[in-house]
């Protein structure tokens, strides 16, 4: 089985390297233990299928589909199916961001106000203290500005779907969006919307990311997806990822689930893949499939560099895959870990209690897809699933790829 691995495996470039887990120091028979953990999810009706990936060393040592990519059309899933990636978008953007600094643009304490002038003067959104005549809230001047640091480390206190104090701001915002809204127009409205907090006080996972696309069609002067298509996919290989799939690759498009009742119920995403679309989500926007995530997640590895292209500098991934947040905490399911410029990163292996390294840093999307990158380990992995609702899959995962290391 092991020597027929790379035969396994989708017609590849020749820049994807394929060898046998032992190669690379991990266990082919213990990686079955990814494969059954990943059907058990399947069979429990808990996902429709999945995708995972698995590289060390420079090799992808594991890349298995399982399941279905649409139950109702009796439709297997495939290595090279295509899955909403949703936030996992984020890091691109991020990666495109950092270029442009490379290139002397800004630099990261720069006042987003400087490219984007709505942003001047911004307000927060503070509760009024108990025992004030005034009920409810009050706007209070930023004691800062935003910076593109902020933006970078989701510290900039834009109103995000947690932001108690601006749901009401949040849903008037939601309910004027216009017909055809671009990346531009949207930034601009959102401008308006008061803070939740100071800039660089606290954490908030929000709309940060679609601010910087935006960000990087003013300073580059190119729409995002041209920008990610000349300067990002071209380069490694990406063939596969869009922000809006064309008609002759929606076939392999995979429909998204609802786990309900101990069944999967089809879903009909929030954005379709069809039409002259314009609005090009810096945070949520692409598409995309295993093999060409894992080009960009290798890139990063290798410290900016990937089948002789070189996107970013050594020092820029070092920049970003550190901590920007301070002791701020994030979500209360990734304890150990915080946020640097795109991704979060393991800080405190033992507070996180997941199989993983100091400095391992990676992201998710909302429809469960997920990735994580060891340096210590020269590591990589990836699970692609399209699911409204999941419970622990990408910890399992993680666990039971990492677990497989030997050596």
């Amino acid at each position: 089985m092991l020597l027929l691995l790379p035969l396994c495996l989708p017609v590849m470039a020749a820049s994807l390297i394929v060898s046998k887990p032992e190669d690379s120091g991990m266990s082919a028979e213990r990686l079955q233990r990814l494969k059954a953990g990943m059907k058990a999810y399947i069979d429990r009706h808990e996902v429709a299928g999945t995708v995972t990936l698995i590289a060390r060393r420079g090799r992808i040592v594991h890349l298995e589909a399982q399941g279905m990519a649409d139950i109702e059309a009796r439709k297997a899933l495939t290595n090279d199916s295509i899955f909403r990636l949703a936030s996992m978008t984020k890091p691109i953007t991020s990666v495109a961001v950092m270029m442009l600094l490379e290139e002397g643009k800004f630099l990261l304490s720069d006042p987003v106000s400087r490219f984007i002038p709505e942003f001047k003067n911004s307000m927060v959104k503070v509760i009024n203290p108990p025992g004030s005549s005034r009920q409810g809230f009050k706007l209070v001047p930023a004691a800062n500005e935003i910076t593109i640091r902020d933006l970078l480390s989701h510290s900039a206190g834009l109103a995000g779907p947690t932001s108690v104090a601006l749901q009401a701001d949040l849903e008037r915002f939601r309910a004027e969006t216009p017909k055809g809204e671009t990346i531009a127009q949207y930034t601009r409205r959102l401008a308006k919307l008061p803070l939740n907090f100071h800039p660089g006080t606290a954490w908030e996972y929000g709309p940060a990311t679609n601010v910087l696309g935006y960000l990087v069609e003013v300073v580059s002067g190119m729409p995002l997806d041209r920008f990610f298509a000349d300067r990002i996919f071209k380069p490694l290989g990406m063939t596969d990822t869009f922000f809006y799939v064309p008609d002759n690759k929606l076939d392999r498009l995979v429909t998204l689930y609802r786990p309900e009742g101990g069944t999967l119920r089809p879903v009909a995403p929030a954005r379709q893949q069809r039409g002259s679309n314009v609005f090009f989500s810096g945070a949520g926007g692409l598409s995309g499939t295993a093999e060409d995530y894992f080009r960009f997640c290798q890139m990063l590895l290798n410290r900016g560099s990937y089948n002789g292209a070189r996107l970013l500098s050594p020092k820029s991934v070092q920049l970003m895959t550190a901590n920007h947040i301070a002791d701020h905490p994030i979500w209360p399911d990734l304890a150990g870990y915080r946020f640097g410029l795109g991704f979060r990163v393991m800080t405190d292996l033992g507070q996180s209690g997941h199989l993983d390294s100091i400095g391992s840093y990676g992201w998710g999307g909302a429809h469960g897809t997920y990735f994580w990158i060891d340096p210590k380990e020269d590591m990589l992995g990836i699970l692609m699933i399209q699911a409204t609702s999941y419970k622990n899959i990408r910890i399992d995962a993680q666990g039971l790829a990492m677990q497989s290391i030997v050596q």
